[in-house]
């Protein structure tokens, strides 16, 4: 199965490959709108092809710190499921700049129970080390939905 590889400070992370829509680099010339009282890990909205979308910025969802602005630092499109349908979803991942295949059975659970980061999914042992899937669809908190997805929740 093919995996974006990223980085968490020095830790490695990957995501389904098949989620994925786009990769785009970050660029500093049409930052995101930011909303106003959401979570720090919110980094506001994009405009995407008119419509705006999304982004949520990983490095300060899992460490609470913001994503570095680094070459590495991309912006990547998941096909996020929510309330029977998918939608686009924007993920600031750093040292997102490779594919890596791995066979699904390679993945283990992790031995923790994280209620709180249920997004954190089973590790995989593999030539660089551990690695570790990041569920996209389990991202984001219910209060998180409802303020991305208002339509939705109404």
């Amino acid at each position: 199965m093919l995996f974006i590889l990223f980085t968490l400070d020095s830790e490695r992370y990957v995501i389904d490959a098949t989620q994925v829509e786009r990769l785009m680099p970050l660029t500093p010339q049409s930052p995101p709108k930011t909303i106003p009282g959401a979570p720090s890990w919110v980094a506001g909205v994009l405009d995407h092809e008119g419509a705006p979308l999304p982004l949520i910025d990983l490095p300060a969802l899992a460490l609470g710190r913001p994503a570095a602005q680094l070459m590495s630092t991309r912006v990547v499109l998941v096909r996020y499921p929510h309330a029977g349908t998918t939608r686009l979803l924007a993920l600031l991942l750093e040292g997102a700049t490779r594919t890596i295949r791995l066979d699904v059975t390679a993945f283990h659970d992790a031995g923790l129970d994280m209620p709180h980061a249920r997004y954190l999914g089973p590790v995989a042992s593999e030539a660089g080390g551990l690695v570790q899937w990041i569920r996209v669809e389990h991202l984001l908190p219910d209060d998180i939905k409802a303020l991305l997805f208002p339509e939705a929740h109404a």
